[in-house]
C-alpha cells in the first residue's frame, strides 16, 4: 500500500481534464442559472447576479458542489462548475478578497512561541491525540466558570456563505482559513488582523501550526492547511509569507475536507474525493476512480515522504454503461477527518468513508493504523462492510456497472479516531459513525472490537464530525438529520461504552426558520466538568459532563457588529467545534449547505 505516485489512470483522468476546451462562464450561467438568477422580482427569493458577484468564486464553487446549489448543478462539470463561479464572481481563482480596511493590528504580532509550550489548541483536535479535551492549566476555563461566559468580539469572514474551519489558537495568535481561499491571523484577544494569505481555492481545513527550517540554517514556524483543490501549503505564521506548496493528490476531483496534522517535522494530509461521489451520478462521467490516501510530508520543504492510499488495488475497467461510458473501480475510501498520532506506538490513525464503485472493498468505512514513519498499513477494523454508494443510483442496479450492484447506506466514519486511556492505564482508540454507532478498538490488538454503543438510529445525510474524552467518559452528539427529532447528547463510560447519560435534543432556537434543525452532528469540545456542543439550530451549549444538565447555552441565529466591518451572522453550527484557551472559547457559526443555514462569523467569549 506503500506508494509515493499516482496511478497512470489517474494522470491520464488529470491531463484529460486539463486539455480540455475552458467553457464559456456566461454561456453556462444562462442555461443552467439565469431562470433563478437573472428574473429579480419580489416573488424570487434566488439571489440576482449583482449579489452572487460579493462572493468569492471559491464559494461559490461549493455551493454548486456540496452545498445549497448542488443539485442544480449536478449535470454541470466540474470544469463547467469553475467557469460560471469566476463568471458570476466577476473574478478568477485565486484573487484574494479585498480585504476590509477596518480592523487591522495597530501594532506588529510578537514573534511566535513554540507552539508545544504554554495554552494552546493547535490543529483539529487540539492535541494530536484528538480527543478534544482541554484541561484547566491550558484552556483556564472550568465548570463554575461557564455560566459568566460572554462575547468578546466578532469577525466576520467576507464572501462566503459558511464557516468550516476551525480556529487554531498558538502564541496568542488565533489562525482560521476560509471557504475564500483566505487565511487569517488575528490577535486572540482583540480579534484585530495581523495578516491574510490568499490560497488557490477555498479552505475548509482547520490549521496545524508546528516548526520548519528557514533558508539560512534557523528555526522558525509555519501554519499548514489543505485548499479545495488538494493542494497543501506552508505559510510562516509570523509574516504570512508562503514557505511552499504541495499538491497532494492529482485526481481531478480531489478534495481535502480532513485537516493535516503536524507531528515532528512532518504534515500528515488526508484526502476525500467529494466532488466524485457527487459526479459520479452523471451518466456521462466514468466512474469511478477516486482513492482516498494519506500523504506525509517534509514540514520544511514539502517534500513527498510517503504516500498510502486506502484501496490498495488500483481501479480497473468495470464494463461500459447503456450510454457507451467506461465503468471503473474499486474506487472511495476517502478520509473526512484528521489523522491522529499515536507517538508510544510509532503510528497514524486515520478513518475512511464509503466506496464509490464496486468491488467492496475492507478498507472502507474503517479505522486503519498506518506506520508513522514509512505509511505501511499495521491493521485494519471495519466495523460495517458493504457500503458502497453512490449519489444518483438506485437501491439495485444489476445492469449499471457506474453505480454499486446494491445501493450502500453511506454510513462514513466523518470524525478523528480518539486515542484515550483507559482507568487500568491501557489505550483506546474511540471513534462514532454516521450510522449512529460509536465503537472501541483496543490498538494493541490490532484494532481489536473493546466495545460497541449505539448513540442513535443514523443517518446517511450529515456527517458526525467527533466526539470528546475526558479522563472517564466519551460524549457524542447525535445528528439524525433525516430523523423525525434529530440532535441530542450521549455520554459513556471509556471503559466499557455503558451509557451514563442520554439528553433528548434542547428546544431549537431557530424556530420556523427555512432549514432549521436541531441535529447535533458537529464536534464536542470537553473541558474539566464541561462539555460544549454547537447545534444545527444555532445553539452553542455547554452540558454538564456528569449529568447532561445544560448549565449555559448562546443563540447565534442573529447579525453580529465585527471588528473587522464584515456584515455578518450566525447560524447552523456544524464541522468544527469550540477551540478553549486561556479562559477563552472560539467558535464558528454559519454552515451553508445541503444540512445547514447560511452564516459567516467567528465567535470569540470570555469569562466576565
Amino acid at each position: 500500500m506503500r506508494l509515493a505516485t499516482t496511478t497512470v489512470l489517474t494522470l491520464c483522468a488529470s491531463s484529460a481534464f486539463a486539455q480540455a476546451p475552458a467553457p464559456d462562464g456566461a454561456a453556462v450561467f444562462q442555461k443552467t442559472c439565469a431562470t433563478c438568477h437573472a428574473q429579480p422580482g419580489p416573488e424570487n427569493r434566488a439571489p440576482t447576479r449583482e449579489s452572487l458577484a460579493l462572493f468569492a468564486p471559491e464559494s461559490i464553487l461549493t455551493s454548486l458542489t456540496t452545498g445549497n446549489m448542488y443539485r442544480q448543478a449536478q449535470d454541470l462539470s466540474d470544469v463547467e462548475k469553475r467557469a460560471v463561479a469566476e463568471f458570476v464572481a466577476g473574478r478568477k481563482f485565486g484573487t484574494p478578497t479585498p480585504l476590509p480596511t477596518v480592523g487591522r493590528c495597530s501594532s506588529t504580532a510578537p514573534p511566535m512561541t513554540d507552539p508545544g509550550k504554554g495554552a494552546n489548541w493547535n490543529g483539529w483536535g487540539g492535541t494530536v491525540t484528538n480527543t478534544r479535551f482541554v484541561p484547566a492549566d491550558k484552556g483556564g476555563l472550568t465548570a463554575p466558570l461557564v455560566p459568566r461566559l460572554k462575547l468578546k468580539w466578532a469577525f466576520g469572514f467576507p464572501g462566503v456563505t459558511a464557516a468550516r474551519s476551525q480556529p487554531a489558537v498558538v502564541g496568542g495568535r488565533l489562525f482560521v482559513a476560509s471557504e475564500s481561499g483566505d487565511v487569517f491571523s488575528l490577535d486572540a484577544k482583540t480579534g484585530c488582523t495581523y495578516w491574510a494569505f490568499h490560497a488557490q481555492s477555498g479552505i475548509r481545513t482547520a490549521v496545524s501550526v508546528g516548526q520548519y527550517k528557514t533558508a539560512g540554517g534557523g528555526s522558525s514556524y509555519a501554519i499548514y492547511f489543505t485548499d479545495g483543490a488538494a493542494t497543501a501549503y506552508a505559510v510562516d505564521a509570523n509574516s504570512g509569507k508562503q514557505v511552499w506548496a504541495r499538491k497532494a493528490d492529482d485526481h481531478p476531483l480531489a478534495r481535502a475536507t480532513g485537516s493535516p496534522t503536524y507531528f515532528n517535522g512532518r504534515v500528515y494530509v488526508p484526502m476525500a474525493g467529494l466532488n466524485e461521489e457527487a459526479q459520479g451520478g452523471r451518466p456521462t462521467y466514468e466512474c469511478c476512480t477516486f482513492r482516498g490516501s494519506v500523504t506525509a510530508l517534509d514540514a520544511t520543504t514539502g517534500a513527498v515522504v510517503w504516500k498510502t492510499y486506502t484501496i490498495a488495488e488500483e481501479p480497473k475497467k468495470r464494463g461500459v454503461t447503456k450510454e457507451g461510458v467506461q465503468a471503473w473501480g474499486p474506487s472511495g475510501g476517502g478520509i473526512w477527518s484528521a489523522p491522529t498520532i499515536d507517538a508510544r506506538r510509532r503510528a497514524l490513525y486515520i478513518s475512511t468513508g464509503n466506496g464509490y464503485s464496486d468491488p467492496q472493498q475492507p478498507t472502507t468505512d474503517a479505522v486503519m493504523a498506518m506506520d508513522l514513519d514509512t505509511g505501511k498499513v499495521k491493521w485494519v477494523a471495519q466495523p460495517a462492510p458493504n457500503d458502497v454508494w453512490m449519489m444518483g443510483c438506485k437501491p439495485e442496479n444489476p445492469d449499471n456497472p457506474r453505480c454499486p450492484a446494491k445501493q450502500g447506506p453511506d454510513h462514513d466514519f466523518s470524525a478523528s479516531p480518539m486515542l484515550a486511556r483507559r482507568t487500568n492505564g491501557r489505550d483506546i482508540v474511540i471513534i462514532q459513525s454516521k450510522s449512529g454507532m460509536a465503537y472501541g478498538f483496543d490498538p494493541d490488538k490490532n484494532g481489536e472490537l473493546i466495545w460497541q454503543y449505539r448513540t442513535s438510529a443514523g443517518s446517511g445525510l450529515g456527517g458526525q464530525w467527533g466526539g470528546a474524552v475526558d479522563d472517564k467518559l466519551a460524549y457524542f452528539g447525535v445528528n439524525g438529520t433525516l430523523s423525525q427529532t434529530p440532535g441530542g447528547m450521549r455520554a459513556v463510560k471509556i471503559d466499557t461504552g455503558e451509557e451514563v447519560w442520554s439528553k433528548a435534543p434542547a428546544d431549537k432556537l431557530c424556530g420556523a426558520a427555512r432549514g432549521c434543525n436541531g441535529a447535533q452532528g458537529g464536534a464536542l469540545t470537553a473541558i474539566p466538568g464541561i462539555v460544549f456542543s454547537g447545534s444545527g439550530d444555532g445553539g452553542l451549549r455547554a452540558y454538564a459532563s456528569d449529568d447532561g444538565t445544560i448549565v449555559w447555552q448562546f443563540d447565534t441565529n442573529r447579525e453580529f457588529q465585527t471588528v473587522n466591518g464584515v456584515k455578518a451572522s450566525g447560524a447552523t453550527m456544524d464541522g468544527p467545534g469550540a477551540a478553549v484557551v486561556d479562559g477563552m472559547l472560539y467558535i464558528n457559526s454559519g454552515y451553508g449547505g445541503i444540512v445547514g443555514r447560511p452564516g459567516n462569523v467567528l465567535l470569540a467569549f470570555g469569562v466576565e
